[in-house]
């Protein structure tokens, strides 16, 4: 297996490392693998599986991490994500933890990448791949149902400003897989917008997520009200949790597919 990351740096097989993690999907993923016993430290947005996360101690958020916490916790592997956890901050950590991982899955087979990367870091191969034999057999399922047309649907991350996303991003590869576009809003990865006319005439439809802004369907029946094109409130644990959640995600496609 791959031992390089997404940076391209070749880590050592680590049997007794120990673990901090800045990225809830991949807290999810190392605890599916074996891996919760060597988890010294998690983001407190790292909350599956609860049960198991429970013990580990927080060391603050993705971004704004207790960098004291974490030295007096001395891991010898920190966990990121190029999306979600701040350069700056991740510098910081460099300074006394021997080991960095980054990731960056942008699609949804990057998670059979990702699992065995993991595995092969910290020693649970045999389950990266029974992981990756189910993943696989999700993916064909998705692949092989049946889907509607293609749409273009605006998928809302946040209001006040309103943003959304770009399609180069995990979210908008996911949406891909049962032909949904989101639509093109400029050069930014998470771009904000407003709800001109020529882009409501552009989409079929929108899609709120429950994450990272806390949409409800109060919020969908009222912009529904205002725009007059569907709307829909979406899991966003489902559509941008890979790793672990993956799994279920493809299986919420499916699902949104046919409805």
């Amino acid at each position: 297996m791959s031992l390089s990351d997404a940076l391209g740096t070749v880590h050592l097989a680590a049997p007794q490392a120990r673990i901090v993690s800045l990225v809830p999907s991949i807290t999810e993923l190392l605890c599916t693998l074996g891996l919760a016993g060597q988890i010294v430290g998690r983001t407190g947005f790292c909350i599956h599986p609860a049960e198991v996360v429970s013990a580990i101690p927080k060391i603050g958020g993705t971004k704004d991490v207790n960098l004291d916490k974490i030295r007096k916790l001395a891991p010898t592997h920190l966990v990121v994500n190029i999306d979600e956890n701040e350069k700056p901050t991740v510098e910081a950590l460099a300074e006394f933890v021997p080991n960095i991982v980054v990731t960056h899955p942008n699609t949804p087979y990057d998670n059979l990448a990702l699992a065995r990367l993991m595995g092969a870091i910290f020693c649970a191969e045999a389950r990266a791949e029974a992981w990756c034999a189910e993943f696989d057999a999700a993916y064909a399922a998705l692949l092989a149902a049946p889907k509607g047309p293609p749409q273009t649907m605006l998928y809302c991350i946040w209001q006040d400003p309103w943003m959304s996303i770009s399609r180069d991003t995990y979210i908008a590869n996911m949406l891909a897989q049962i032909g949904w576009q989101v639509p093109e809003l400029g050069t930014a990865r998470y771009p904000r917008f407003d709800w001109s006319e020529p882009l409501v005439d552009g989409i079929d439809g929108v899609l709120l997520s429950s994450e990272p802004y806390r949409f409800t369907e109060a919020h969908a029946d009222a912009l529904e009200r205002q725009i007059g094109k569907p709307v829909l409130l979406v899991d966003g644990e489902m559509l941008s949790w890979y790793g672990s959640r993956a799994v279920d995600g493809l299986k919420y496609l499916q699902a949104l597919a046919q409805r």
